[in-house]
């Protein structure tokens, strides 16, 4: 009698085997799937927001796709191999990175995904528009705008995704006009919820630190943490309109460590391009027709 449930079990094994390998998708579908999910579409336009540095200039920018979260310390481990993160954790977005770092990743993320390098970087030849004294690395990085491999967003790019792009509301942060809805900053980063002034003490002492990517709620666009969390490098000089050159690169949207007033979609920050710390990340965009070559590739 023990032996009269064997052929039932193993006939109802290899149908939920068969079940399992019609519904599970292909690494190529997986792999798509993944890309659609990371990434989010902005329409281009003219900006809408009146909480922009470029509200009223007449900017106008072209079709781009931006990371939904900022690069994950997995992200960069698959791409760059080792973590610098103080903050160890997959899921938590990686930091003390430079700009230098973050143009690299983009180049080798690019060639590991099939697509062009979007920087062409020389490390031999100082870049004559760096004007800091204090940046001993000074490497010439020039654009090929004709690449569609990954690439640091624009300050312009950045803020017109933060502030909702067509969709936009007019927030004062990437998604509310009330902080905590959105932005991990220096009062509720850590153990307990902190009031009075800031004081670096304080905010070690309640062990402030990055969050898991998508804690917060997200903008007009789906996308997170672009109030908050860490702050993110853009391709740009800091000084307005010197496209030739400058000491400090951009940061936007503040970090844990920083005040409220630093999460503000407007807000500009600034670096050393070799400059890094616990609260300095990115999150990268890339060109429709890459978009579309990831689909085509994933669909033949």
């Amino acid at each position: 009698m023990s032996k009269l449930w064997i052929i039932p079990a193993i006939t109802l094994l290899a149908l939920l085997c068969a079940c399992s390998q019609q519904q599970s998708p292909s690494p190529e579908s997986k792999e798509a799937s993944l890309q659609e999910d990371s990434f989010v579409f902005v329409q281009g336009g003219s900006f809408i927001s009146t909480m922009t540095n470029y509200a009223g200039h007449g900017v106008s920018l072209s079709d781009f796709y931006i990371g939904k979260y900022e690069v994950t310390q997995q992200e960069w481990m698959e791409v760059m191999g080792g973590n610098p993160s103080l903050f160890k954790g997959s899921r938590l977005p990686v930091e003390m990175v430079s700009w230098y770092d973050a143009v690299e990743y983009c180049n080798k993320r690019s060639i590991q995904e099939g697509f062009e390098p979007y920087y062409v970087i020389n490390k031999e030849t100082p870049d004559p528009a760096n004007k800091s004294v204090n940046d001993t690395l000074k490497w010439t990085i020039t654009p090929n705008a004709e690449a569609d491999g990954y690439r640091l967003p624009t300050e312009a790019e950045w803020e017109y995704a933060a502030s909702g792009g067509r969709l936009s509301q007019s927030y004062t942060y990437s998604g509310s006009n009330t902080a905590d809805d959105v932005a991990w900053y220096w009062r509720n980063a850590g153990d307990r919820y902190l009031t009075g002034d800031w004081l670096w003490p304080v905010i070690e002492q309640n062990n402030n630190r990055t969050k898991i990517g998508g804690g917060k709620r997200p903008n007009e666009l789906g996308l997170y943490d672009m109030s908050g969390n860490v702050r993110e490098w853009c391709w740009d000089w800091y000084s307005q309109g010197d496209a030739g050159g400058g000491i400090y690169r951009i940061v936007k949207g503040g970090g844990w460590i920083g005040d409220v007033s630093n999460n503000a979609v407007s807000f500009r920050g600034k670096f050393e391009a070799s400059g890094y710390g616990p609260d300095q990340g990115f999150r990268v965009v890339h060109a429709v027709r890459a978009k579309q070559r990831i689909s085509a590739s994933a669909n033949p």
